[in-house]
């Protein structure tokens, strides 16, 4: 039993790296323009059946796909930052609104264009076990908890080091002030969209590289990355990176100790109780970046 529950908490916080990534994309277009962005799951999606296109049509290993899943999830990113910075009264109700049915849209797309099978790769080289000492896993869980690792590192930098970061954070702090420092906020904002898609790119591959998606699961995987946000705080890096570990470490207990069935709902369960305990998030107001 022992064994079991060690390999669980190893498994979830390597799913935790791609849950990152996912809940991060969600949180920087939310701290642009206070937007949640309800079709961000079904971008991830996008990202994934864009791998399976690339594997099943091409042969190719899944990674491979990455250049063309970047430019078909920013290129709908920035279509959607359209769509939405054309909302001017009541942005945040109407987008949510708006938001909801663009993904609405995006998972019928997917459903006519790869129809509603289940898909998972195919890639031995992916799939292959890497053993760490007493813990087993894919070469591709291991491999894109890495990526993710270094992408989280890469977009702290970014947010407080470069120009466009610091404007992001700028627009997000301020929206007005930031104008009177010569800031385009639409131009920040579709800065925080593209970024956002880069995100979520890569970790519709890693979805795909390891685990099965289906057209139903967009709007799973934006339910996981608004849990993640609010369990770490709007904008705090290191609070998102340790709330999808959580995530994922308390559904591989889950589907261990109990039952599959129950990997939903505890995830609500942890959404439930950070917003009644600590509804500023478990890093507050003082862990937030960006």
């Amino acid at each position: 039993m022992t064994e079991l529950i060690l390999q669980a908490l190893y498994s979830g916080v390597l799913q935790g790296g791609s849950y990152a990534l996912i809940a991060l994309g969600l949180a920087l277009v939310f701290g642009a323009m206070k937007v949640i962005n309800l079709a961000h799951g079904e971008l991830v999606l996008l990202s994934a059946y864009v791998a399976y296109s690339v594997e099943s049509g091409l042969g190719w290993n899944p990674i491979f796909a990455i250049p063309i899943a970047l430019v078909v999830v920013c290129l709908a990113s920035v279509m959607v930052y359209f769509v939405v910075g054309r909302i001017k009264k009541d942005r945040e109700i109407n987008s949510l609104i708006l938001t909801y049915g663009i993904g609405v849209i995006l998972t019928n797309l997917i459903l006519l264009i790869w129809k509603a099978d289940v898909r998972s790769t195919g890639s031995t080289w992916l799939q292959e076990a890497i053993v760490i000492g007493p813990f087993y896993s894919m070469r591709s869980e291991v491999l894109f908890f890495i990526v993710s690792l270094v992408m989280m590192g890469g977009l702290w930098w970014w947010l407080s080091r470069s120009w466009y970061g610091r404007a992001v954070r700028a627009v997000s702090s301020n929206r007005d002030a930031a104008k009177l420092m010569g800031i385009d906020p639409g131009y920040t904002e579709l800065v925080s969209f593209v970024v956002a898609g880069i995100l979520a790119a890569v970790a519709g591959v890693a979805l795909f590289s390891y685990g099965v998606v289906s057209p139903a699961y967009g709007s799973v995987l934006t339910v996981k990355a608004f849990i993640i946000t609010v369990l770490a705080g709007i904008g705090s890096i290191p609070g998102v990176l340790i709330g999808a570990v959580l995530l994922g470490v308390a559904e591989a207990l889950t589907v261990t100790l109990a039952s599959s069935a129950l990997q939903e709902l505890v995830g609500m369960g942890l959404f439930l109780l950070v917003l009644f305990v600590m509804p500023s998030g478990l890093f507050g107001a003082k862990g937030r970046r960006g």
